[in-house]
């Protein structure tokens, strides 16, 4: 099956839902933005250090697989020249929302994260990348094709699920509560769950998802010419069972030099 299409009709129904990375910010952030204020997030709860963001004035910012009307709008206001990519349509529109409210300046663009070739080599200075790499099987290329489209000097900030989320049975997860070790890593929907749970979760317009070991995200930045220069762990918000036990969120900063 078409996993990217799936995904961009499940996120659209995300927006349905209201899903809390399809909520746009308000005109108070916006205006408190202008003033120097912010708060941005990688992922579900800890804020992105102040120091990994810096002076964003005149710089060109691809928020990659961000929509949503959250980040983007953030940086439009910020002062940056801000493009926000995603699978998404409905997720765009809310990013095309906050711009029309608050009379920002955003380009919005629709397409696949692993490809970025409509944008030319050193294209910008700055990639605010959330959560979402879990919802494509092969996340190697975005990391190469953001290191491409990376100014020399340029900055990755990026947001993953630690994969140990992924060796647990998701249905003994949801339906009854428990943690049943029953995965490997990687770990793909469409490859490792039943096939009674797949097709329910197709006919609910559910996500599917993809689990990627460490080495793909952390070891992936650095084999495509990154530097690691920042790195922090984070719950998921909502006192899922593993976050007693670990933090199952990633975010790293990674540096083109």
């Amino acid at each position: 099956m078409d996993i990217l299409k799936h995904n961009s009709k499940a996120w659209d129904n995300e927006v349905k839902l209201e899903n809390k990375w399809t909520v746009p910010v308000s005109k108070e952030e916006i205006e408190d933005a202008r003033k120097g204020k912010y708060k941005l997030l990688l992922t579900p709860t800890k804020l992105v250090p102040k120091e990994w963001i810096s002076n964003m004035k005149g710089k060109n910012v691809l928020c990659l697989a961000s929509g949503g009307g959250q980040q983007g709008p953030i940086f439009s206001a910020l002062g940056a020249n801000v493009t926000v990519f995603d699978n998404s349509k409905e997720q765009l529109k809310k990013d095309e929302f906050v711009s029309e409210r608050d009379n920002l300046s955003i380009k919005l663009e629709q397409g696949d994260m692993r490809d970025l070739s409509r944008f030319e080599d050193e294209s910008f200075d700055f990639i605010f990348h959330p959560v979402s790499n879990c919802f494509i099987s092969d996340i190697e290329l975005v990391w190469k094709e953001s290191y491409r489209v990376l100014k020399k000097g340029g900055v990755l900030v990026s947001g993953f699920v630690n994969p140990l989320t992924f060796i647990f049975d998701l249905y003994e997860w949801e339906k009854n509560n428990e943690l049943i070790v029953s995965n490997s890593i990687p770990y793909s929907d469409i490859d490792d769950m039943p096939k009674e749970q797949l097709e329910e979760r197709i006919r609910n317009n559910d996500t599917l998802d993809f689990g990627h070991s460490l080495q793909s995200q952390i070891g992936g930045q650095i084999d495509s010419g990154f530097v690691i220069g920042g790195f922090y762990e984070d719950n998921s918000g909502h006192e899922d069972l593993l976050d007693k036990y670990i933090d199952t969120f990633i975010a790293t900063k990674a540096l083109k030099l």
